[in-house]
């Protein structure tokens, strides 16, 4: 189901890893580096490690070798490990070899954005591997650090998650803020399919009578939200297979089996792009 389930890819973001890189160097480094060119002689060259202090799952290493490929264009990398790869304590992740000064100035950045990305990636695998067994599908939601969007969204991907909206354009999410200010789930529902009746309409629903009232209308999906586990029984009774069903809210990892057992099609986990631990690695000069 298109904007449910979809995927980037890294080909996808790095126009956007561009982007985000060049800002994040000159927040970093537009003035100078005072320490590296106070220490190190500008045409010193040195070798790397890119070296992994954590168990999980790797994701970003395009976007950790643009930043040094921005820095110095005869800079050598080797890569050990892609993308999805499941990584353990003091894996050697990757070899860069090049200009110490540009190396250096730009270390943090690299890590920031690697870190950050296999944080991400190794808390939706942990999520997947939960359902691995049922027809539930992990899904991000929209609560991202704005300008990394679609980074965040594409180390979801690689955890094994799915891609709900990229944007607000993507499809209808009928919320119930737009339900009151429409006056109503049908009036809501009316109106987008009015306004556009290809995209997919997905309602939130909070109560069993609002689900009664959503399913009357058919949407393509309906959404359970924060509802308990007797609830989202109620509800999954009410609507069967005739919409797919979307869990959101206090979707934590000892829930999922519960939410799968239930039927459900999707489980949206905001955590994985919000709150997420990055994932630790260091840089050593060889």
């Amino acid at each position: 189901m298109e904007h449910l389930e979809h995927r980037l890819t890294s080909a996808d973001i790095m126009a956007d890893a561009d982007e985000v890189i060049t800002r994040a160097l000159t927040e970093d480094i537009a003035g100078g580096d005072i320490t590296t060119d106070a220490l190190i002689p500008a045409d010193a060259r040195g070798t790397f490690a890119l070296i992994s202090k954590d168990k999980g799952v790797l994701a970003g290493i395009d976007v950790f070798t643009l930043v040094f490929k921005k820095l110095d264009k005869d800079v050598v990398i080797t890569t050990r490990a892609k993308d999805g790869d499941h990584l353990n304590y003091r894996d050697v992740i990757a070899t860069i070899t090049g200009s110490v000064s540009a190396l250096l100035k730009g270390e943090r950045t690299a890590l920031n954005l690697l870190q950050h990305l296999s944080g991400i990636a190794g808390k939706t695998a942990e999520a997947v591997e939960t359902v691995k067994d049922y027809q539930l599908k992990i899904l991000d939601t929209r609560k991202t650090i704005p300008g990394i969007r679609r980074l965040q969204k594409y180390a979801v991907c690689v955890g094994g998650g799915y891609n709900h909206r990229l944007s607000l354009n993507d499809m209808f999410l009928i919320k119930d803020n737009h339900i009151k200010a429409a006056g109503g789930i049908r009036e809501a529902f009316k109106r987008a399919k009015s306004y556009d009746a290809k995209k997919l309409i997905e309602i939130e629903t909070a109560t069993l009578d609002q689900v009664r009232e959503a399913f009357d209308v058919r949407p393509d999906v309906i959404m359970l939200d924060n509802m308990d586990d007797a609830t989202m029984k109620a509800a999954k009774d009410i609507i069967g297979r005739l919409c797919k069903t979307e869990a959101s809210g206090n979707v934590t990892a000892g829930r999922l089996i519960t939410l799968a057992r239930l039927g459900v099609d999707y489980a949206s986990i905001g955590a994985l792009t919000h709150s997420v631990r990055a994932h630790d690695f260091s840089l050593k000069m060889q």
